[in-house]
């Protein structure tokens, strides 16, 4: 029996007692996983203490603590140090951000990537239809890349300061398979990654799906707190770090080269994998003075730098480069091929001949120019926040009050013709009483369609 009456006794939680099968640990996770979805406890509810869990329950606290573990690794639930467990802020719903058919609606959800520049990418297939070699780009040689197409893309990352070579990178179908092959290749169930407090919402989604804990850092202006990381390395065993130095996506921060080698050497004393998601080295190298560098070249031996061209070349391609240390070959290699077998020597091949023949940098160079009308017109609407991030990002993060409900606000919007999301969809964790909304500035057909959008969401704010 108890030690405890629990009749009148308040718990944010009661699992029916009766309902408990063996193994308990498992029962008492699927219990909770099930009041969760079902939306009996709302996201940001703390839960009973693990102790007066199993008081009430009548079992013991580990019971109880493989139970919650059971449901961290899920992302169903976030423990704080000193402040108890709690409810994922996306743990009943799915957060995958995609370009869903949208009628009678303004997409400022969805972060495109200037389509009106597709065109030029159009201009490049013929040509590589009347390659001589053709036919070999429909086979299933060379799975990671043929090597005029790799040395293609180590010359695009090259301004960008990565200097690798063909043995230690690979082509791949976009940054989101990237990711989900460094996730399988050097991560197991269980594991943790620290990542920003908001950060790319398909990763979050895709940490779910392997069952990889994500453990948010606070940061500042300029990225990521290097103290913060190292207390909590110092507090619990992390294994990786994902990061996306550039232009961190929702927030467009830009990581300084001060706090790239703070971070660095935080990274490096833990020993932690570093997945550097660089989608805006391209509107960055060159062109903002503080880039100096990608973190990778301060921690190559340990950490995956991921280079996507849907966002500065052709979405719809879906290639990208992987680059990669000596220490992480072999895993990363194995992973691609069992969950690709090869990537598009097709699609490769286009964008390789964009590069090669300039119009990868006609595209930048248009892209830039649809960004800073894009930003300006953005500015014009709310002049008072003024972008702290990236100048030329293709969204903006818009700071709201009196809108904590997040699936509300998104819906009325979306009745009110645009399409936004909210800044909870970007929690790696725990929540924040401040909220915000991600606009992309990227993924309207036109200007005057970015206007309208923009007037919606001014009237509706207030």
């Amino acid at each position: 029996m108890p030690v405890n009456s629990f009749d009148n006794y308040p718990m944010s939680w009661k699992p029916d007692r009766k309902a408990l099968k063996r193994p308990f640990y498992e029962s008492i996770a699927s219990l909770l996983e099930q009041d969760i979805i079902n939306g009996f406890l709302a996201p940001g509810t703390k839960l009973p203490p693990q102790r007066e869990l199993a008081d009430f329950l009548d079992l013991n606290f580990t019971t109880i603590t493989r139970a919650y573990k059971l449901c961290e690794i899920k992302g169903l639930i976030y423990a704080v140090t000193g402040s108890g467990t709690f409810v994922a802020p996306n743990a009943a719903r799915s957060i995958t951000i995609s370009t869903d058919t949208i009628k009678n609606c303004i997409d400022l959800g969805f972060v495109a990537s200037f389509e009106q520049t597709n065109s030029i990418v159009a201009e490049t297939i013929p040509k590589v239809m009347d390659k001589s070699y053709l036919a070999q780009l429909l086979n299933y040689n060379d799975p990671t890349g043929i090597p005029h197409q790799k040395t293609a893309g180590l010359n695009w990352m090259n301004s960008f300061g990565i200097q690798a070579d063909q043995e230690h990178m690979a082509i791949v179908s976009g940054a989101q398979n990237a990711l989900a092959i460094t996730l399988t290749a050097l991560f197991e169930p269980g594991n943790r990654i620290a990542t920003d407090l908001y950060t790319y919402s398909n990763f979050i989604e895709l940490a779910k799906m392997f069952h990889i804990q994500l453990v948010p850092i606070p940061g500042d202006h300029v990225g990521m707190l290097p103290d913060e990381l190292e207390k909590q390395c110092s507090q619990i065993n992390i294994h990786g770090i994902f990061l996306m130095p550039s232009c961190c996506n929702p927030t467009t921060v830009m990581m300084s080269d001060f706090r790239k080698l703070e971070l660095a050497a935080v990274i490096r004393k833990h020993r932690l994998i570093l997945i550097e998601d660089d989608i805006h080295a391209f509107l960055t190298a060159g062109i903002i003075p503080d880039y100096q560098q990608p973190m990778f070249n301060l921690l190559s031996e340990q950490s995956v730098y991921i280079c996507g061209t849907s966002k500065s070349i052709c979405s719809g391609l879906r290639v990208a480069y992987m680059v990669y240390g000596d220490a992480l070959r072999e895993k990363i290699l194995q992973a691609i091929f069992n969950i690709n077998v090869k990537t598009s020597s097709l699609d490769a091949e286009i964008i390789t001949e964009s590069i090669l023949s300039g119009k990868a940098h006609e595209i930048v160079s248009q892209k830039q120019q649809l960004a800073q009308s894009a930003n300006d017109m953005y500015l014009e609407y709310f002049p008072l926040n003024k972008p702290v991030g990236h100048p030329l990002s293709f969204y903006r993060w818009l700071p709201i009050e009196g809108h904590n409900d997040a699936l509300k606000l998104e819906m009325d919007l979306k009745r009110s013709g645009i399409r936004v999301f909210h800044s909870e969809r970007f929690l790696s964790g725990q929540t924040t009483p401040d909220k915000y909304l991600r606009i992309s500035l990227s993924s309207t057909s036109s200007l005057d369609e970015l206007k309208m959008g923009l007037e919606i969401l001014k009237q509706y704010l207030g």
